[in-house]
Parts: C-alpha cells; sequence; structure tokens
C-alpha cells in the first residue's frame, strides 16, 4: 500500500496563508511528477498545481498568482504554498503523482477559509 501523506492544512482567515506538505515514498517521488489536487463539499476533485521532476510547474486558473508548489528531493516532499486565501478555497487538499493514481489517495489536509 503506497502512502502519501498530507499536512499542513488548518483554518484560516480570507487573505491569509498556508504551506501544505506531503510526503511520498522516494520511489515514487523521485521519478514521478506530482501534483496537488483539492475536492471541495459536494464538488469533484480537481488539479490546483503540478511540478515535473524538473521544477516545471502548472497551476489551475482558479489559484495563479497565489499558489507556488515545490518540491524537495532530499526530503521526498512536495509543497504547495498558498496565499491570499479566499473561502472557496475551502476544501481537502491531497498530493498524487500527475496524472495521478487511484492507488495513490491519501487522507488529505483540510483547508477552511472563513472569519
Amino acid at each position: 500500500q503506497v502512502q502519501l501523506v498530507e499536512s499542513g492544512g488548518g483554518l484560516v482567515q480570507p487573505g491569509g496563508s498556508l504551506r501544505l506538505s506531503c510526503a511520498a515514498p522516494g520511489i515514487i517521488f523521485r521519478f514521478s511528477a506530482m501534483g496537488w489536487y483539492r475536492q471541495a463539499p459536494g464538488k469533484q476533485r480537481e488539479l490546483v498545481a503540478t511540478i515535473t521532476r524538473f521544477h516545471t510547474t502548472t497551476y489551475a486558473d482558479s489559484v495563479k498568482g497565489r499558489a507556488t508548489i515545490s518540491r524537495d528531493t532530499a526530503k521526498n516532499t512536495v509543497y504547495l504554498q498558498m496565499n491570499s486565501l479566499k473561502p472557496e478555497d475551502t476544501a481537502v487538499y491531497y498530493c498524487n503523482t500527475d496524472p495521478h493514481r487511484e492507488d495513490y489517495w491519501g487522507q488529505g489536509t483540510q483547508v477552511t477559509v472563513s472569519l
């Protein structure tokens, strides 16, 4: 069973920031593009940001300019820095490879943006 472990979520006020982290097994991390995904209540899971092994990044329009994805090869960890958070960013955030694999989904980390 592959386990990707997300952390760093929480309750934050609109306009605030959070840094999410995801630890992955080295054998997966080293050879895979990685992505952050999110699922809001009542909505489908969506891709938020991706990063290749060569650190090329892409972002969904909804977070462009407010999010930064990065990866640390030494720590087998991918990060998502989210700034200027909005209530519509409220969701459970997951990491996975890009493209994702169904057997890689972890528990996710809850991000709630509210006053």
